[in-house]
């Protein structure tokens, strides 16, 4: 007997154990040896990490697709794994030491700091992967991979060496996204952009003549970051600004420093903005060191890996000047010091034109929360130009495909404009790099010292001491791998030559440029093979305001959380159907709650079959039975798992949700079950009517079971348990059962009578809201002109439209009686004649009023959205739900003039 309700807790935790120990989700597995392969990586998530919103729509996603194709028969790896996440790591473990009030990373040395990370990714490096197997995920565990696996550490070592032999890989002094407080440079994607209330300085800089004497002319720039005028090595204006045309060539004092740079022509100046003129600080801002380069201006730096003034041995910063004596004194100062003494010392000295309040983006590590700087140092790059051909092309050539579609003109762009990538990290944690330095400076690079020895000893004649270089790999450059790697790449094992291209790539929109197009360059260059056949990127989990989620906002929802109330199967339905392409999601509590309550229909549907003894029969041939509602039932299943099917394969993952609880709930739910009631309980049944509709609904179950089990594994895996106990043979787990198989089974006939009978049902109930007839009122319904076959189906189920439409009797007429609401049914005309029971004139009225109210709200809305400056102002959630609100009010207008339609036809 069923238990009366259904337990998630305790369901998952049984089911779990059940796949683990069938090893249900094991690739390669003997009886799959000839089938198609089907493949696909996990994005890994960070040791350091716990489940977030974002990891469980992506896995659920992929989930989604790696049950369909493994219940389609294919041999399924879902290759599980985690990324080391150099910095987030580092922090973790840093912070923990100083929480204990142990020693730091720099006391602990690096030998002993990195055998202290090691044993905290032991003891706690797990959590996110216990927390996905919670969510359901059906990944291969026995083959979980880590960034620094000894194999996958040996692929990158080749991969550095391999790149540097081919002159892909070099060192260059160039800018890069400084992090002061972990001293390291870091990506793009660790770099949080925060609006910031601050200050636009406006500074005189005089102009001066061939002998260096002030002419008396000046140029004013403006700058938000006065202390980085200390390292100006030019003044640049538009090449067409005439008011600076003269000047070009010309040289300026720079205040404090007295170092003579020069007044450059370059396109950068923008003559619309402010004075025309802009400072250029080569080694502190990204736009002024390509200027710098373009006009032969050298960088100069002042500031050290701590973002404090760097002047005392810093031959750059004097450049041949005398600099006063005020602006030495700034040497050892914090930037933000710096920044008031700087504007103090221009007040002083009268060359302070103006300050103004200026709200801009400043960018901040993502991690350390501090101010980011641009910054002048030596790192490893990867030239990634000639890379990023070929994976254009692959796109071009449809080798690999993105969906939705528009992200490809997102990846070309990026691609076409792509930048040297610095792979160097200032870190201790992650793979170091395998470069050795002489004490001549020579470079040897290898994939281990004792290789680098070798070249060394061959260079000199000797043997010399060599000294690693201390830096470690962008995190980025190792999962760029990940794709061949995790195969065992280098080596030509079988699972890279079954596995590999793998199929679907399933990822996050926001990480396109730092992963999906690195591994594209990556797997291109060194296996010759686009690593995914298609790239699925979906969009961002919000709160269910529309609001991005942070845990500033206090307006995080944890999936974990969700899970403990809900169940895994609610979550993962609930994410699935709102999954619609290149919208983002609004995830609430109640959306939820709304998904676990079609779990619990399900549930009790199955408790009801169970309770009229529809038991399975292991002889049922669908294509076999003769009633006409059961025939109705099977053919819309049928339906309903072509569009599932179909949602899946095309990655409408909300289509395909929609389709299944479409027929889930509406249909075997609703309709099939409320009309096999008389059959199922009735008196005077014919026996064989019974059974085969007991029969037919146990089917149905077990087809419902197999249809959402890549949305809901947990509750159907225990359903397909349950209902397969009265079979005389044991079956396996549903995970590996087949997907349903109805392609062939439709029943025209019974399709239209049933359909017909739902719809009559479906349009008098919807006419008998629309003009407010009350709840308890029994009305009559009149057949229009109806011919012998509807006059035959409305004899057969008299009773039903009856009892479910609430009809006070059914009769025919030829024409529509006097003051009727018509409704208009698959060709037949059917009309409700409501005098007396409502009062038709008031409640035209009624509804005129309520649609001017529509149309007013409409109007007020559209002024919104066509106002440009809401629309800038106006934070995006804000914007979206005024489109929604706007969609409702439609929505409930085109009703409302339905019914104003049914009524003055009455």
């Amino acid at each position: 007997m069923m238990d009366k309700t259904f337990d998630p807790a305790a369901v998952e935790a049984r089911v779990s154990a059940a796949w683990e120990e069938g090893e249900a989700f094991r690739a390669g597995r003997p009886e799959r040896a000839g089938a198609e392969p089907f493949s696909i990586v996990i994005p890994p998530p960070n040791v350091t990490g716990s489940l977030h919103m974002g990891h469980a729509l992506n896995n659920t996603i992929q989930d989604i697709l790696v049950r369909f194709e493994r219940m389609r028969g294919k041999d399924v790896l879902w290759q599980p794994g985690t990324d080391h996440a150099g910095i987030a790591t580092q922090m973790v473990v840093e912070r923990r030491l100083m929480e204990t009030q142990q020693p730091g990373r720099r006391e602990l040395g690096r030998e002993e700091f990195l055998r202290r990370v090691w044993a905290w990714k032991e003891e706690s490096g797990g959590t996110i992967i216990g927390q996905l197997k919670r969510l359901g995920a059906s990944c291969d565990w026995s083959r979980e991979r880590f960034t620094m696996d000894e194999g996958l550490s040996r692929a990158v070592l080749k991969t550095f060496v391999d790149l540097h032999a081919q002159g892909l890989i070099y060192r260059d002094k160039r800018l890069v996204n400084w992090d002061p407080k972990f001293q390291t440079a870091i990506s793009d994607l660790e770099v949080q952009q925060i609006e910031v209330k601050g200050h636009l300085w406006h500074f005189d800089y005089p102009v001066v003549d061939e002998a260096g004497t002030p002419t008396g002319a000046i140029i004013t720039v403006a700058t938000t970051r006065p202390e980085t005028m200390l390292g100006d090595t030019a003044v640049a204006v538009h090449p067409d600004d005439e008011r600076y045309r003269d000047l070009v060539g010309k040289r300026l004092r720079l205040p404090l420093v007295n170092r003579l740079i020069p007044i450059v022509a370059d396109a950068y100046s923008d003559p619309e903005k402010g004075t025309g003129a802009v400072k250029i600080t080569p080694a502190h801002d990204f736009n002024d060191f390509e200027v710098g380069r373009r006009t032969g201006c050298r960088p100069i730096n002042v500031l050290d890996a701590e973002a404090r003034i760097q002047i005392a041995g810093n031959a750059d910063f004097l450049d041949g000047a005398e600099p006063e004596e005020a602006a030495l004194a700034l040497d050892g100062l914090d930037r933000f010091e710096a920044r008031k003494a700087v504007v103090a010392l221009m007040e002083e000295r009268g060359l302070l034109r103006l300050v103004e309040p200026n709200t801009h983006a400043v960018p901040h590590g993502d991690r350390s929360g501090v101010v980011i700087e641009p910054y002048l140092t030596d790192q490893w790059y990867v030239n990634v130009k000639p890379l990023a051909e070929r994976a254009l092309q692959a796109v071009r050539d449809g080798q690999t495909r993105f969906v939705p579609d528009n992200y490809e003109k997102i990846f070309f762009q990026w691609l076409e404009n792509i930048e040297p990538w610095c792979v160097s990290r200032q870190l201790w944690w992650g793979h170091q790099i395998p470069v050795w330095y002489d004490a001549e400076g020579g470079i040897f690079v290898a994939e281990s010292e004792a290789e680098a020895l070798a070249q060394a000893k061959a260079k000199h004649g000797t043997e010399v001491a060599l000294t690693r270089d201390p830096d470690v790999l962008d995190t980025w450059f190792s999962s760029a791998l990940w794709p061949f790697s995790t195969l065992g790449w280098p080596d030509k094992t079988p699972e890279l030559a079954r596995f590999y291209p793998t199929n679907t790539l399933v990822t996050g929109k926001d990480i396109i440029f730092f992963w999906v197009a690195r591994m594209m360059m990556m797997g291109l260059h060194l296996t010759d093979q686009a690593p995914f056949e298609t790239v699925y990127l979906h969009t961002l989990v919000r709160d269910e305001k529309g609001a991005k989620m942070s845990k500033s906002k206090g307006n995080v929802v944890d999936p974990v959380d969700l899970i403990d109330r809900f169940g895994a199967d609610a979550l993962r339905f609930t994410l699935a159907a709102l999954a619609a392409p290149g919208r983002d999601i609004k995830l609430g509590p109640q959306r939820v709650e709304g998904y676990r309550n079609f779990a619990t229909k399900l549930w009790n549907a199955a408790r009801f079959a169970e309770m009229n003894g529809c038991e399975l029969k292991a002889d049922f041939r669908p294509e076999a039975v003769r009633e006409t509602l059961n025939a109705w039932a099977l053919t819309e299943a049928a339906k309903a798992v072509a569009e599932v099917a179909q949602g899946i394969t095309v990655y409408r993952f909300n289509d395909a949700a929609a389709a299944a609880y479409r027929f889930v709930w509406n249909v075997f739910c609703d309709w099939y079950l409320e009309l096999a009631k008389p059959v199922l309980q009735g008196e005077g049944v014919d026996p064989a009517a019974r059974a085969e509709t007991q029969a037919t609904i146990a089917f149905l179950i077990d087809q419902i079971a197999k249809l959402l089990h890549p949305f809901m594994p947990f509750l159907t895996e225990e359903l397909w348990a349950i209902k397969g106990q009265v079979l005389p043979t044991p079956r396996g787990l549903l995970a590996l059962e087949s997907w349903p198989e109805l392609s062939a089974y439709t029943n025209k006939q019974a399709e239209e009578e049933i359909g017909w009978l739902v719809d009559l049902i479906s349009e008098v109930r919807s006419a008998r809201s629309e003009t407010n007839v009350p709840a308890g009122a029994q009305v009559p319904l009149v057949l229009v002109g109806a011919d012998a076959g509807v006059r035959a189906r409305v004899e057969r189920w008299s009773e039903t439209l009856t009892r479910l439409a609430r009809l006070s009797e059914i009769g025919f007429a030829d024409a529509a009686p006097k003051n009727a609401v018509q409704l208009l049914v698959r060709g037949s005309v059917a009309a409700l004649p409501l005098e007396g029971i409502v009062d038709l004139a008031a409640e035209v009225a009624r509804l005129k009023k309520e649609a001017g109210k529509a149309r007013a709200e409409i109007g007020k809305i559209d002024g919104k959205l066509g106002n440009a400056d809401f629309l800038a102002r106006a934070p995006e959630e804000v914007v979206d739900e005024q489109r929604e609100r706007r969609d409702a009010e439609a929505a409930r207008l085109v009703k409302i003039e339905e019914a104003l339609v049914r009524l003055s036809e009455a």
